[in-house]
């Protein structure tokens, strides 16, 4: 069983940056390090939408169009994490975003609790 725990959620005004973190536990050996992981978000009164994911061999990040440009998806597997870098930051990237962890990219097993990012106009 793998647990995921985010961190580096805030509140940050239009324009700013914040760097999402989602540290990975309760795996072993490779098991540990091979999942994809991805960050979805949900904003108030929606739904869940994806952000970026990241193979577990870390090539060919994905993102979605409203993200593309602004937001850097990385991860370091020596410490079972990966990082999401929101640049450039919009009212409307307001949600909780939540880490996953999973087999393929878009097939998620694991989530974490979620980290809430608030931008302020």
């Amino acid at each position: 069983h793998v647990q995921l725990v985010e961190s580096g959620g805030g509140l940050v005004q239009a324009g700013g940056s914040l760097r999402l973190s989602c540290a990975a536990s309760g795996a072993s050996g490779r098991t540990s390090v091979s999942y994809a992981r991805g960050w979805v978000r949900q904003a108030p009164r929606k739904e869940r939408e994806f952000a970026a994911a990241i193979s577990w061999l870390g090539g060919n990040p994905y993102y979605a169009d409203s993200v593309k440009g602004r937001f850097t998806i990385s991860r370091d597997n020596s410490k079972k994490t990966v990082y999401l870098q929101m640049n450039s930051l919009k009212p409307e990237d307001t949600a909780v975003y939540y880490c996953a962890a999973g087999p393929e990219v878009g097939e998620y097993t694991y989530w974490g609790q979620g980290t809430q990012v608030t931008v302020s106009p």
